[in-house]
């Protein structure tokens, strides 16, 4: 969700204007938290995750489904009858980036006992059917990553248009502003990124040729100016908007380490199993009412916020800004923490020189010196004039404001000012899975598999250039996809000599028998019979389900009512009102869409 700060939102060019005051002032408080609690240890691991959410309703008349636009309306419904109620409600809820999405989280983090983690699925029962209750008839709360229609013609619920022309946040052909939640930093994030840019962004999608797809495919545009032309590439699905990407649903998990050193520690080994958790959880092969080639969403939201210039980008010469920038803020990590990771730091690390030896000077090693310089090469892309002078010592909101804007598949998170709270580490590359299981699964295995990291010692850190590597094969940025829930291996670069790290990583990429150990050691349980079965991924399972549907034509292409019948069956998955083994194992009991035909996608 990021930093929700209230206040009167500044233009595009006032903000810009106060930009190396707000990256001046945000080492300042940066240091200030580091000076306070630097030698901060002995904390309790606690622990919370993040659920978004999806608000659809179902016209069975029609054979429609669409996206609610009432999130700001079950928002104020769901606080109202909860947290203001009882401070000490389950559970917490949130604002997000859409207008028909809220954010769900435990009311109080999780602790480090084993009797916590089984109740982390009843937690996540509890968000859905709460959210559930205060719902119109016909609507239902669904946990999909990608909404397989968005920015298709009435996709939304009251219907909007949207405005290329007239202005607005995004100018998009396919996206209302309506689509936006109404917080002022979600549409402002919108429209200064596009400004900043100097152009919309452009996210391109390879679309899955199947037997009946146009070959080349590709698109016109009615109402377009001549810059959706030039951005379309041929035999892709093209996206123009912000809420393209974030407009998507993930699940993601924070914790807290004992101290800092533990924290950066867990950062550098957990960034490397994000490429490997993103593909197991994949849940994305729909965009615009197309199936892609893709499975997963990271590729598309990172180009949904990239705001980096022309000159960022490389296609014109440095002349009004400072850096070559290789990649989105919305991206894999660039860089190790903790000792022994340095020898792995082989990517080339653009950094604000200035910040670096100032946080050097200032008594910060290099190594947290040179990813606080990295991240903060950014702009801030939103301020509040209220917001703009502030008391380092004790407010961050100005280090909040470039950090919460980097949005890679790690981000270490020092304590706030003057909080009981301590260093934080979020893990953030998770798709959000269809049911509280799945959901619950996912979170409870990374925070088991912090465990075993740390008792155990664990070292899994390879080069960091090939973790970007299978990032970006995985991320779909884009490439083959992974259609079952196997281990994965590595490839090793071509004529690379193997490093013993790097023979143990691709040993050891299926952690589960750690995890499983660990818990059994635990709990004096006898140890956990090893599944020979191997199930599908929801990215996988999705795409079965497209292809036997009665009205599939073989053309890549998702009708309306094929859309409404996948998500109510997902709907009837969440609410455990039918039986999936191809997703969750169990029976063997069928889709309802089964027929003769088989899926080449």
């Amino acid at each position: 969700m990021g930093l929700l700060s209230q206040g009167s939102p500044l233009s595009w060019e006032e903000t810009q204007r106060h930009a190396e005051h707000v990256r001046g002032h945000g080492i300042l408080q940066f240091l200030h938290i580091y000076r306070a609690v630097r030698e901060r240890h002995k904390d309790v691991l606690k622990w919370g995750d993040e659920v978004e959410y999806m608000l659809v309703a179902f016209d069975h008349e029609h054979k429609k489904v669409r996206l609610s636009l009432t999130g700001e309306e079950v928002l104020h419904t769901l606080q109202e009858k909860g947290e203001k109620v009882n401070p000490n409600h389950p559970t917490l809820w949130r604002p997000e980036y859409g207008s028909y999405m809220i954010e769900g989280t435990p009311g109080q983090p999780y602790g480090g006992t084993m009797s916590e983690f089984n109740t982390v699925q009843d937690n996540m029962r509890k968000r859905r059917q709460e959210a559930a209750s205060v719902l119109k008839e016909n609507e239902a709360l669904c946990t999909v990553t990608s909404f397989p229609r968005l920015g298709c013609p009435g996709f939304t619920l009251p219907e909007c248009e949207p405005t290329p022309v007239e202005g607005g946040a995004s100018k998009s052909l396919f996206f209302p502003d309506e689509g936006i939640n109404k917080h002022p930093r979600f549409s402002t994030l919108t429209r200064n990124i596009r400004h900043r840019r100097g152009e919309k962004v452009v996210i391109n999608v390879p679309i899955f040729k199947d037997k009946n797809t146009p070959s080349p495919f590709i698109e016109t545009f009615p109402k377009d100016d001549g810059e959706a032309a030039r951005a379309a590439k041929p035999d892709h699905i093209y996206m123009d908007a912000m809420g393209f990407g974030m407009g998507n649903c993930c699940l993601q998990v924070t914790f807290q380490a004992c101290s800092i050193s533990e924290a950066r520690y867990l950062y550098d080994q957990l960034a490397t199993i994000c490429p490997i958790v993103m593909a197991l959880s994949a849940a994305a092969p729909f965009y615009r009412g197309y199936v892609s080639d893709i499975d997963c969403r990271w590729g598309v939201i990172s180009a949904s916020v990239d705001d980096r210039t022309r000159e960022e980008r490389g296609l014109e010469p440095l002349k009004n800004n400072h850096y070559r920038i290789s990649k989105s803020r919305y991206d894999s990590i660039d860089s190790y923490l903790s000792e022994c990771g340095e020898k792995y730091n082989d990517i080339d690390l653009t950094i604000d020189k200035e910040i670096y030896e100032r946080l050097v000077k200032e008594g910060i090693d290099h190594l947290l010196a040179q990813h606080i310089a990295h991240l903060f090469i950014r702009d801030p892309l939103t301020l509040f004039e209220e917001k703009i002078y502030l008391d380092d010592a004790n407010e961050s909101d100005h280090f909040e404001n470039i950090q919460s804007t980097n949005w890679q598949t790690m981000r270490f998170k020092p304590p706030p000012p003057n909080s009981d709270i301590g260093w934080r580490v979020e893990f953030r590359p998770m798709e959000v899975q269809l049911t509280d299981f799945e959901n619950s699964a996912y979170v409870v295995f990374v925070v088991l598999l912090t465990r075993v990291i740390l008792s155990y010692k664990l070292d899994f850190l390879i080069p960091l250039s090939k973790v970007r590597v299978m990032l970006g094969i995985i991320g779909g940025c884009f490439s083959p996809r992974l259609e079952c829930r196997p281990s994965l291996r590595v490839p090793a670069h071509p004529n690379d000599n193997q490093s013993s790290n790097e023979s143990a990583y691709m040993a050891q990429t299926d952690l589960v028998p750690l995890s499983t150990s660990d818990v059994n050691m635990h709990t004096n349980h006898s140890p956990t019979p090893q599944q020979s079965s191997v199930l599908m991924t929801a990215a996988r399972w999705m795409r079965e389900f497209i292809a036997n549907h009665p009205d599939y034509k073989q053309d890549s292409v998702i009708t309306d009512e094929m859309n409404y019948s996948l998500i109510w069956k997902c709907n009837q998955i969440a609410q455990e009102q039918a039986e999936c083994p191809e997703l969750l194992g169990g029976g063997f009991n069928k889709m309802k869409y089964s027929g003769n035909k088989t899926s080449s996608f």
